[in-house]
């Protein structure tokens, strides 16, 4: 394998050949690009994607009205208030999670341009979906995952996830955390040939359109009207962006979109210290917030999934209230899924305490759970670490220190985060790469569409950072 700085330095010829375009046809100078032309680019309408899907069992998965929960959401909510809360079970996928429809795209494609095989680097639910849908299509398949820390200790779901992608036939290669995961996918897509199944090209992010155009139409079907909330796991971006993205080619613009992250504030993702202090491996801060604030640090020199543009609210839950909440889906609705979707139904169960009880929430997505992603195996890895797993009121909550779990329903609760603070991020980090070159008129549009910030908000910031 080329080494790490001659790889870098053919990262676009690498990138170019692994995706079958070049991203450069898309940028309009400095900070800005084309995005809706490169979503376009991806080339498959919306009827042409829900057949890639439906020929290998992908989507038109169940819509379920969780009624015993919502009864239970009602106890706690004021006279007239608690919205019927439903949940789009995508664990009914051929791989657990509504992966497979980013990557039933991907593998389509790929197979369609003649690749032998394909590449993502992936510690979650997405290895198994490519690797299931590469089995199904008959290309080969390697998985790159993030695994242990630095004494060789892994990550009981990360563990779990690459047991599926090694049973759909993969070749799995897992690493410390670390800066090495980038270069090592780089050489493997060199060596290869294969495509780049990345979670954040076009091809991965329309897959999930059909999911929100599904969401509407089940919904719509039930009740008459298009869902008033749908509440989102968040973690890069691209589940938020593409269902919001469905949502509207359903006619949905009222649809209000609220992603939902659990809270690991102070613990750094790429920190071998911190890499085993947190219990969720997806659907956290520690990816929220920076894909949210920064998109473009993937694996791709544009990325396809830009949660600021679609996202109206965005919440906080505890570990330990999604880990209590996992539980009364199981036991109130006799579902038992896994940790990511249940971080979005945590919030949706405050949440529809808000709202009236004529209107309605959704849960966008379940996941398949397993040996390694129940609770019970993260809280039983928690304590091996050093860290107190107890009852008591989550508030008291200090990620990589305690997992509280409630005791009882009516403390579960939400946290905001302020979208104009993510916004500011966003904006610093864009105009810190100007290095004091004035913005030009099309990259002032680009970063309003971008942020969803108005002109004088884009502006306000620049003063401090374009002399």
């Amino acid at each position: 394998m080329a080494t790490y700085a001659e790889l870098v330095k053919r990262r676009n010829e690498i990138m170019t050949r692994a995706i079958g375009f070049d991203f450069a046809q898309f940028e309009n100078g400095g900070l800005a690009f084309d995005y809706e032309r490169m979503m376009s680019n991806a080339g498959y309408s919306l009827a042409e994607m829900t057949r890639i899907q439906k020929d290998v069992g992908v989507g038109d998965t169940p819509l379920l009205e969780l009624r015993n929960i919502t009864r239970l959401a009602r106890k706690f909510a004021p006279p007239g208030k608690g919205a019927r809360i439903f949940l789009k079970d995508e664990a009914s996928n051929p791989s657990g999670s509504f992966k497979a429809r980013r990557a039933a795209i991907s593998v389509y494609h790929a197979a369609r341009k003649g690749y032998k095989g394909v590449a993502a680097a992936t510690s979650g639910n997405y290895g198994a979906a490519v690797a299931s849908q590469a089995a199904m299509r008959g290309l080969k398949c390697i998985i790159l995952q993030e695994v242990y820390d630095s004494r060789g200790i892994g990550q009981p779901e990360i563990l779990e996830k690459g047991r599926a992608c090694e049973a759909y036939g993969a070749e799995v290669l897992q690493l410390t955390v670390g800066p090495e995961l980038f270069a090592l996918f780089l050489g493997v897509l060199d060596e290869t040939g294969f495509f780049n199944a990345s979670l954040y090209t076009p091809f991965g992010i329309a897959g999930i359109e059909t999911l929100g155009v599904e969401l509407s139409e089940q919904l719509v079907a039930r009740t008459g009207r298009n869902p008033d909330v749908v509440v989102v796991t968040h973690a890069g971006g691209g589940n938020v962006t593409g269902t919001a993205r469905g949502l509207q080619k359903a006619g949905a613009h009222s649809t209000q979109i609220i992603g939902a992250s659990v809270d690991l504030s102070g613990l750094h993702m790429a920190s071998d210290k911190d890499f085993n202090r947190k219990s969720f491996t997806t659907g956290h801060t520690g990816f929220g917030m920076p894909f949210t604030t920064w998109p473009d640090r993937t694996d791709v020199p544009r990325n396809a999934a830009r949660s600021l543009r679609y996202l109206d609210r965005y919440v906080t839950v505890t570990q330990g209230e999604a880990f209590y909440v996992t539980e009364m889906l199981a036991q109130l609705e006799g579902l038992e899924r896994g940790p990511a979707g249940n971080i979005a139904l945590a919030a949706a169960f405050v949440l529809a305490q808000e709202l009236d009880a004529e209107q309605t929430i959704v849960v966008q997505e379940t996941e398949y759970t397993g040996a390694g992603k129940h609770p019970n195996a993260q809280m039983a890895f928690a304590r091996e670490q050093g860290i107190e797993v107890r009852l008591g009121d989550p508030r008291d909550s200090k990620p990589g220190t305690n997992i509280i779990i409630p005791e009882q329903a009516e403390q579960l609760s939400v946290r905001e985060v302020n979208l104009d603070d993510l916004r500011r991020s966003y904006l610093r980090n864009a105009l810190e790469r100007k290095n004091g070159v004035p913005l030009s008129e099309i990259e002032i549009e680009f970063l309003c569409e971008d942020s969803r910030a108005s002109r004088e908000f884009v502006l306000r910031m620049a003063q401090g950072y374009v002399s």
